[in-house]
């Protein structure tokens, strides 16, 4: 099997870590020469994603990278996130078939969580 996993650049990588595990992703490794931390990988579920050392601080509106999360209960999720977490778009449902949230994490990145609507509701919500 095939598949692209991102790696993002953050300024620091365990704190990166633990934000990420707080909103539902499972630690799968770490490089932590000396006790610091320079990369990580995390899942969700069958998602990956890496973390890597390097990155900068922004205090830009959007970043260079988004992350894009399918899951089976849309709503559950965003009902977990949307007090602790920085909502950039509310749940909605969009023309392209999906219900979906938007949050920003720790570094400024957003994350998408969606799912795919059932056919006969996406059509009548164009």
């Amino acid at each position: 099997m095939q598949h692209v996993v991102p790696m993002i650049h953050v300024p620091d990588v365990r704190r990166t870590v633990e934000w990420y595990q707080r909103i539902g992703f499972t630690l799968r490794g770490t490089n932590e020469p000396d006790g610091v931390m320079d990369w990580a990988a995390l899942v969700f579920v069958n998602s990956e994603v890496m973390f890597t050392e390097g990155g900068r601080a922004s205090t830009e509106d959007r970043r260079e990278v988004d992350l894009y999360v399918r899951v089976e209960d849309v709503d559950a999720v965003y009902q977990r996130l949307k007090d602790w977490t920085e909502v950039r778009v509310e749940l909605n449902d969009t023309f392209y078939g999906m219900r979906e949230f938007i949050i920003r994490d720790i570094n400024g990145f957003w994350i998408t969580f969606g799912q795919e609507m059932p056919d006969e509701q996406a059509s009548t919500s164009v």
